[in-house]
């Protein structure tokens, strides 16, 4: 339950992150941090 939930989220981060920024090298920024605070959670 706990997974699924933790998944959500990462998705609909993912794709506010992605709605926000407007360019290649903002999406790449968006996903490090997304993969950042990804891996802070997990740890």
């Amino acid at each position: 339950m706990f997974r699924k939930a933790l998944l959500t989220l990462a998705i609909g981060s993912c794709a506010l992150a992605l709605a926000a920024c407007n360019t290649v090298r903002g999406v790449g920024q968006d996903l490090e941090s997304v993969a950042n605070t990804g891996e802070r959670v997990i740890n």
